[in-house]
């Protein structure tokens, strides 16, 4: 049994420094130099992640995307802020998951069963690195759709005392979240080199969902002179119910575990009482016949 394992995990190895020359990866010394060049690093470098990025980079130059395809993941990954292109993307899932997979070849000499489990979870590695960039851009949109209401209500009660738009947003941004903050600089700085209108579309575009859209309508039609007002007052009455339904749904999702854990430490009060309760029975019988 032993030396078929030997045998499977040295032709793994030996398939692994293959594929590394064929790919022409460079050694782990030259990707660290490359890895800290020019950044200060505050973790520890982990050889196999270099390794992987390096195969994955390789592979990236030889893989062909569909066009509309790619368009459409270049321009999630932009609004992810995942600095990488759609080749070196669906490279890095290919290779992380490709990985997982060579532990197949050593546990099918020890067991068929650990061989295709190990098969199962490389692709449940492809689909969860797959998911990586939605899950990004679902958590950034989270993130801003909470300073919306602060901003709708803000935008309400400057615009009592000037319809300065630019302004408005310009001094808003300084108490916005990072990923809103953001957005709001790169929407200031298209409004004040083009046209308002077309830079408000853009941040609606990026953004996404049915929070922001709202807010850049109203923006829209302050900008062309109409009485706002009621529109505000409403939209914050909206996003105030809003933000109550999100606050619901998240308490709802408290682990069962926290449950599970309740039920325990409740059976152990009753045990505790229990021996309790019977010691004292079992002394006061004891006193009795005694």
């Amino acid at each position: 049994m032993i030396i078929p394992i030997l045998v499977a995990t040295v032709a793994s190895l030996g398939l692994g420094l293959i594929l590394s020359d064929l790919f022409r990866v460079p050694s782990f010394a030259v990707s660290k130099s490359t890895h800290n060049l020019g950044k200060r690093q505050n973790k520890k470098t982990n050889p196999i992640e270099l390794w992987l990025k390096e195969i994955a980079g390789s592979l990236a130059c030889k893989l062909k995307i569909n066009e509309y395809k790619r368009l459409q993941l270049e321009a999630d990954l932009r609004t992810a802020d995942m600095p990488m292109t759609p080749e070196q993307y669906i490279a890095n899932c290919i290779v992380k998951s490709g990985f997982v997979a060579l532990f197949a070849i050593p546990l099918f000499f020890v067991s068929k069963l650990l061989a295709l489990i190990a098969l199962g979870a490389s692709v449940l590695m492809y689909v969860n690195e797959s998911r990586k960039v939605s899950n990004r851009i679902k958590e950034r949109r989270r993130k801003i759709e909470a300073d919306l209401p602060m901003l709708s209500s803000t935008i309400e009660k400057s615009l009592e005392r000037s319809r300065d738009i630019i302004t408005i947003l310009d001094n808003f941004k300084e108490n916005a979240g990072p990923e809103l903050r953001r957005e709001l600089e790169i929407t200031v700085a298209d409004m004040r080199s083009g046209t308002a209108e077309v830079a408000l579309s853009r941040l609606a575009a990026r953004v996404g969902g049915s929070m922001m859209p709202d807010i850049v309508m109203g923006l829209k039609s302050t900008l062309n002179g109409d009485n706002t007002a009621v529109y505000w007052a409403l939209l914050n009455i909206k996003f105030a119910e809003a933000q109550r339904t999100a606050l619901k749904a998240e308490a709802s999702k408290a682990p069962k575990r926290v449950k599970r854990l309740s039920m325990v430490l409740l059976v152990c009060f009753m045990l505790i009482y229990v021996v309790v309760i019977g010691q004292t029975l079992l002394s006061s019988l004891g006193g009795l016949f005694g």
